[in-house]
């Protein structure tokens, strides 16, 4: 299913940095109708994903004079970032866009995104629980509206737990109980567990609760690296000892780490690291593979956090008519209306599976994110879910590159880890964009 996970490479961010660093040209002509790109709808994949978006646009349209048009972009066109980077470098940016918490200091430094601040009444404001909303604001203005909350977790194969001889107790809780399960689960045709080898904003994403269960941050309080640490170098060795043992796969399936229907769904591996979109995917894609869920193991002496992430809306402050475009994002998700509150429920509930971002919408879905699969992640994950770092993609790159040289290349994580630090420390000690959180 097309989301966030595809992703972005690091040469691309650091393109698309550039890109947008330069003048921006303002827009030649004046749009009578509002396009908005993003990779759902029109020629989605996801009949209930593109359902929703389409309804969404069609009931604006109704009630307003500007107009607003869906621009599908392919997964694999927009996670590149080239395309969108290349539009607003030549000013034909689209007035309303998506993007991740993870993309948005790229575009928020670049000066392209527009206060969405005066378009949300206080009430609704404050309908967004600040853990959620914190990394789409500056200075206490609002830059993007979350759709979804998405944290991680671990999915698991019954099957391949009752040909292994496994079962519920021995669900892993801890690092090296995963890594031991997983060696119990491998074999000639079968990975025991996976996680992302692609480069990218999803690999960090995916990466980043490892490195938090163990102490380990990218910054300081000061504002210096704190890369170098034991926390960052047992979260590189995890993920290098799973491939090393042979017991997690260096290629991945269809989409990659995030398409769990590809490599769990098909008995690759028999456990997948997974946000929660996965219980949808399963559902359509593989709906007679019997599966579980469970939260992230923890190494010895750390703490459970899992790292939850989410696709928002947003718009362009160089846009023909920044005003429609900031009512219409306020109005599709950001409004104390019922419509709108009911779509961020139909969004986590039909078109995918989500946790809402809104109080007001967990309130009205109510039953639905109590059941199920969405109970567990309610129940046993949510609570540990710490949002996605919002980081400049020089950030990004430094800390990418340490992961795949340790996961893929065999690099020493002690010396990795040092290393990265010391670049960190270089581009920190520059830095004078909105702050990393």
């Amino acid at each position: 299913m097309p989301t966030r996970r595809s992703l972005l490479a690091g040469s691309a961010a650091i393109a698309g940095s550039a890109v947008l660093s330069a003048p921006y040209v303002s827009r030649a002509y004046a749009a009578e109708t509002l396009k908005f790109w993003q990779f759902y709808a029109p020629g989605g994949e996801v009949k209930p994903q593109v359902d929703w978006f389409t309804t969404m646009v069609d009931s604006w349209n109704a009630q307003n004079e500007t107009k607003v048009e869906l621009v599908y972009v392919p997964n694999s066109e927009y996670m590149s970032g080239s395309k969108l980077s290349t539009a607003f470098a030549s000013g034909q940016g689209p007035d309303i866009f998506v993007i991740s918490p993870g993309d948005f200091l790229r575009y928020y430094n670049g000066g392209v995104l527009l206060d969405l601040t005066p378009f949300i009444t206080a009430e609704a404001q404050a309908d967004f629980p600040e853990g959620v909303i914190a990394s789409r604001k500056v200075d206490g203005k609002i830059y993007g509206v979350p759709m979804e909350l998405e944290p991680m977790a671990f999915y698991y194969s019954k099957k391949a737990f009752e040909d292994a001889k496994l079962g519920e107790s021995d669900i892993p809780k801890t690092w090296d109980e995963l890594l031991e399960v997983a060696k119990k689960l491998t074999t000639g045709d079968r990975y025991g567990v996976l996680f992302e080898t692609n480069p990218g904003y999803y690999q960090n994403f995916t990466w980043y609760p490892f490195m938090w269960q163990g102490g380990g941050e990218f910054q300081d309080a000061s504002g210096k690296s704190a890369f170098n640490s034991p926390g960052v170098v047992q979260a590189l060795k995890l993920w290098q000892d799973a491939i090393n043992s042979g017991a997690a796969p260096r290629q991945l399936l269809g989409g990659g780490g995030g398409d769990i229907a590809a490599n769990l769904g098909s008995g690759y591996c028999a456990m997948q690291n997974v946000g929660i979109w996965g219980i949808s995917a399963m559902d359509n894609n593989a709906k007679d593979v019997p599966y579980g869920i469970f939260k992230l193991p923890v190494p010895a002496g750390g703490k459970y956090v899992t790292v939850g992430g989410g696709w928002a809306f947003v718009a362009n402050a160089k846009g023909a008519n920044t005003e429609q475009s900031g009512k219409f994002v306020a109005w599709a998700l950001a409004s104390m209306e019922k419509d709108s509150i009911q779509r961020e429920v139909d969004w986590c509930t039909v078109a995918k599976s989500d946790m809402p971002t809104r109080t007001s919408a967990l309130k009205l879905g109510g039953e639905a994110f109590q059941k199920g699969n969405l109970g567990i992640f309610s129940r046993d994950i949510l609570p540990g879910t710490r949002g996605e770092p919002r980081l400049p993609p020089e950030v990004y790159k430094i800390i990418s590159d340490a992961i795949q040289q340790t996961q893929l290349g065999g690099a020493d994580p002690q010396a990795t880890a040092a290393a990265a630090s010391q670049q960190l420390d270089a581009f920190l000690a520059t830095y004078k964009g909105a702050p990393m959180l």
